[in-house]
């Protein structure tokens, strides 16, 4: 854990230390997200966001179609057929 203390400018602006971005892998250009919760700022890398986000539904996306073909693929419940006919 690395910990630095870092000025706001006149426009809000804050600078990133180099030590930081290097571990973290910012370079110029990078988009940045940031979350405030009861009163702290998380700040991430865009992409790693967005890739972690792919990653956690691609789990709920196998699950809902299991669960889907289970209820589709039961003989006993004609009303299932009927919708998918249409």
């Amino acid at each position: 854990m690395e910990i630095k203390t870092v000025r706001v400018s006149e426009k809000g602006q804050i600078a990133i230390p180099t030590s930081m971005r290097e571990n973290i892998g910012i370079k110029q250009g990078d988009e940045l997200l940031l979350v405030e919760t009861e009163g702290k700022i998380l700040i991430e890398k865009a992409d790693k966001v967005s890739q972690s986000m792919k990653d956690d539904f691609e789990d709920i996306l196998k699950y809902n179609e299991d669960s889907l073909k289970e209820v589709w693929d039961n003989k006993e419940d004609d009303i299932w057929a009927s919708y998918l006919r249409k």
